[in-house]
């Protein structure tokens, strides 16, 4: 819990690395990840490092592992599913790199080889039977043609040449289009029949089983031969030669089929080796990439390191947890154990603040997130997050209170809680998913709040519970009631026994001045809920300026903070708890007005229709107004003086003892204007920052009207029909009423309260006490570049 308050103590340290074993010491750091290193060489190019050709030659692997990842992806079969699993073998050292290298390249190359000739193999086979259907196909033609030709005329007395074509498209239009073309453009002395062919055949670019069209085309003279070869390229028809004689025809078929026959029997065997080169692949290449991206991550953070004066070991600098210090030490001895020096660390003092390191588990992840998407807390600085855990999904709940969407909310996210371990749902790409996945535990807490907020509301899918008996009763009015309408007076005898025991009476949900109700109360309650969160924010600084030592900040900054906070809007969250206490309901008809008591607190008024809520509140008043006035010159000039007064001594010392100054010299307008803006912006934030609290009221009346309305406009009026038919009506409007319950209520209303409530975090609570300056300790580790290079 230390470390979650404030953040890890981490030191800077240098790290004295063996040339011969500055390797295995970095992977053994890596598969830690203990340490984050600092560049020693910012100036030099990075092209110009001492281990660039390493990494380089790391990179070439990758391209190499990324061609065989396509061929596995397009080849295998049957096909990988879901992602495979990921080993965590150790770095390889040089030796070991050079063999996955030269058998990577020679998979490469038999994988290369193997695919051209599949592909040659497969493009002769679409080739010979796209022939061979041609053929098939025209027979029949030519020969129904002959049977029906005159005896009189003969082939050769026309000079009639046939050519067979077989065109691309598969679409009719385009068959009539080209017939057209041929027609006008050889003015007639062509004669064309198209026939779609009875077997589909690949396409030799897509792999498609497509319908192919057969078109027979007779033609007089080379010339227009030469018009009908270039009109069917461009429709990209494929030409074949056309024998004259049916004997060629079936000699040329008879060929075809063997050739086929030979093809099919080698491209099967082709395809049986190149499957077992491709599950040899299958079985190495994960191991090799996960080696590969170490060794590569290795020699990119020796690039970071600087030479010895001997060149006898590197230097490298380090960002380390102080409680991580030993495991630092024994990974150095693990690493250079075949060394015949050991490698060592000391720890430098730093000039520049630390990195930050809250340590995180599946459950604080998200909060934390939620606190660092504003901004990292500086170094040793209190963490917003620790409390984040129950604020955020509580004013989300305020906002979003309903026990039935509260409980759909928690079944959701308890069900990715309870499968949280599925490879499935933890390695999805989907961005949407892995950000709801990643905050199962936020969304779940939101969901258990909203189900609590609900039940004070007594709201569940806009409708009232009962669990008990309400606290109102109206048998002592049926024998006056003159009309359908009854008033309900606590004075009278009988009617009001006590307030209900938890939440809201479900007496309320039937009466006229319900929406009236409500408002004053979820105001008055968020205007309360506001002023409290505010306060904690601002009580937190003291612990920022107690662990930095600014005891001075404490009496000049916090002190009149709070008293210009409590003075003015603390007292107004007084006398809304005074006057709910003061007044039950046989005093409400003379209770006064808070409103008009607060605007004449301000102007030193005293309104006669309006009664005092307590004997002396008029002189109480100009007590709290004037501190609070009073608060603000403190606030303006408190620090700033006493900065300068600092300083003016300091520097009279350091003058009387001959020490030379150093550093920035102290400028009195910066600090004075630093102030009279923090000054300016935190007394008018108390004003915005309270009214704009108000909006968790104005959510949470939108959210109950929207369910309101979603409930009289759908479901209502299914429930009015009768008999089967009303079943069949119930069930359809059940569907409708389920689905924008889902998509409108939970989702649009659920992420409109979220951002909500994260702006009154991150604006409202945090600029109290939070600076949010600081930067992230990101320690070089292997699982962290692993998982990031799988998830693109």
């Amino acid at each position: 819990m230390g470390s979650m308050f404030r953040s890890e103590e981490v030191c800077l340290v240098q790290l004295f690395l063996q040339s011969g074993s500055a390797f295995n010491c970095v992977s053994e750091l890596g598969e830690l990840g203990l340490v984050e290193f600092r560049d020693l060489n910012p100036n030099v190019n990075s092209f110009q490092r001492k281990f660039v050709g390493e990494v380089r030659r790391c990179q070439e692997l990758e391209k190499t592992f990324t061609f065989l990842e396509q061929e596995i992806n397009r080849s295998l079969l049957p096909p990988l599913h879901g992602p495979t699993p990921c080993p965590n073998p150790s770095a390889p050292q040089p030796r070991e790199l050079l063999t996955i290298e030269e058998e990577s390249e020679k998979l490469a190359r038999e994988l290369k080889e193997l695919s051209r000739n599949r592909d040659g193999l497969r493009a002769q086979l679409i080739q010979l039977s796209q022939y061979k259907g041609v053929l098939t196909q025209t027979h029949s033609l030519t020969a129904s043609q002959v049977k029906t030709t005159p005896p009189i005329t003969t082939l050769s007395q026309f000079n009639f040449n046939l050519r067979a074509l077989l065109a691309w498209e598969t679409y009719v239009y385009i068959a009539k289009a080209s017939e057209r073309l041929l027609w006008r453009a050889c003015r007639g002395y062509v004669v064309v029949d198209f026939r779609e062919m009875e077997e589909q055949l690949e396409h030799p670019d897509t792999g498609e089983m497509v319908q192919w069209t057969v078109f027979l085309i007779s033609y007089w003279g080379d010339q227009i031969g030469q018009k009908v070869k270039k009109i069917c390229d461009c429709f990209h028809a494929q030409v074949f030669e056309y024998p004259d004689s049916p004997t060629e025809r079936e000699e040329i078929l008879q060929g075809l089929q063997g050739r086929i026959e030979d093809i099919k029997s080698v491209l099967f065997q082709t395809e049986q080796f190149l499957q077992q080169m491709l599950v040899r692949t299958v079985a190495v290449l994960p191991q090799w990439k996960v080696r590969v991206q170490k060794s590569k991550a290795v020699q990119a953070v020796l690039n970071l390191c600087s030479p010895s004066v001997t060149d006898k070991c590197l230097i490298a600098e380090a960002w380390c947890p102080v409680r991580k210090l030993p495991e630092l030490q024994s990974a150095l001895r693990e690493g250079g154990s075949g060394s015949g020096v050991d490698s060592f660390y000391n720890r430098l003092p730093c000039s520049t603040p630390p990195p930050t390191l809250f340590p995180t588990n599946s459950f604080t992840a998200g909060f934390q997130n939620i606190v660092d998407a504003y901004g990292v807390a500086s170094y040793r600085e209190v963490n917003p997050a620790v409390y984040t855990i129950i604020t955020f999904p509580f004013l989300f709940a305020v906002m979003f209170g309903d026990v039935g969407h509260g409980l759909l909310m928690s079944l959701a996210a308890l069900w990715m809680v309870l499968e949280e371990k599925d490879p499935k749902l933890r390695n999805n790409t989907n961005e949407i998913w892995r950000m709801m996945f990643g905050g199962r535990y936020l969304i779940l807490l939101m969901g258990l709040f909203s189900v609590y907020t609900g039940a004070i509301y007594n709201e569940c899918f806009s409708r009232g519970l009962s669990p008990f008996s309400s606290g109102w009763h109206c048998h002592n009015h049926f024998s006056d009631c003159p009309n359908n309408f009854l008033s309900l007076d606590p004075n009278i005898t009988g009617v009001f026994t006590g307030p209900y025991p938890f939440g809201i009476d479900p007496v309320w949900g039937m009466s006229n001045n319900h929406l009236t109700f409500l408002n004053s109360y979820k105001m008055k309650m968020s205007v309360i809920i506001g002023v409290i969160h505010m306060t904690f924010g601002v009580c937190l600084a003291f612990f920022n300026y107690i662990h930095f030592n600014q005891l001075s900040s404490v009496f000049l900054v916090l002190i009149p903070e709070l008293f210009f906070m409590l003075c003015l809007f603390g007292y107004l969250v007084f006398m809304v708890i005074f006057k709910w206490l003061a007044f039950d309901t046989t005093h409400s008809n003379s209770a006064p007005s808070i409103l008009i008591h607060f605007i004449d607190m301000f102007l030193f008024a005293e309104n006669k229709d309006n009664p005092p809520l307590y004997r002396g509140q008029l002189v109480v008043q100009k007590v709290l107004v004037v501190l609070a006035l009073c608060s603000v010159p403190v606030l303006l000039l408190g620090k700033p003086i006493h900065q300068y007064i600092t300083h003016k001594r300091k520097h009279r010392h350091m003058v009387s003892n001959c020490v030379v100054l150093s550093g920035r010299d102290f400028d009195a307008a910066d600090a004075f204007m630093h102030q009279a803006i923090h000054t300016i912006e935190y007394c008018l934030g108390c004003i915005s920052n309270t009214a704009s609290y108000l909006r968790l009221w104005a959510l949470s009346l939108a959210h109950a009207q929207l369910s309101e309305v979603l409930w009289t406009m759908v479901l209502h009026n299914a429930l009015t029909w009768q008999g089967n038919m009303g079943s069949v009506i119930l069930f359809l409007f059940f569907i409708v009423f389920a689905v924008l319950t889902v998509s409108v209520l939970l989702v649009m209303e659920g992420l409109s309260a979220f951002l909500h409530a994260l702006r009154l975090h991150w604006v409202e609570f945090q600029n109290k006490f939070y600076s949010g300056t600081g930067y992230k300790l990101n320690p070089f580790s292997f699982s962290s570049i692993i998982h990031a290079s799988s998830a693109l």
